[in-house]
């Protein structure tokens, strides 16, 4: 899906890491949330409270998901899910889009 329909953009941005990595939410009509946003080079590190689906549109990067000592390599478009209340690592190589869904279950 190249665009979402019906929905609510919160103007605020969500800023981390110095303005290196920045989104912004999109509510659905059922109360559903995504983020759109934008990574820079670098490496970091998130947490999170719900189940995450991460749909990288383009960019360069590595990601290492909870209890794994490998590294996911993604280049061009690619797909990951973060379990709740985790933390991953990810190596940003380029200037990285990607959508964030965050399942509540």
């Amino acid at each position: 899906m190249s665009q979402f329909e019906n929905v609510t953009a919160v103007k605020k941005a969500n800023v981390y890491f110095d303005g290196k990595v920045t989104s912004r939410t999109v509510i659905f009509p059922d109360g559903t949330k995504k983020t759109l946003g934008i990574m820079l080079p670098g490496e970091y590190e998130f947490g999170t409270d719900s189940k995450e689906i991460m749909e990288i549109l383009a960019g360069d990067l590595k990601v290492q998901l909870p209890g794994n000592e490998e590294w996911i390599i993604i280049q061009g478009e690619g797909e990951f899910t973060v379990p709740a209340n985790a933390k991953f690592k990810l190596v940003i190589n380029t200037v990285t889009d990607y959508c964030c869904s965050y399942i509540q279950k």
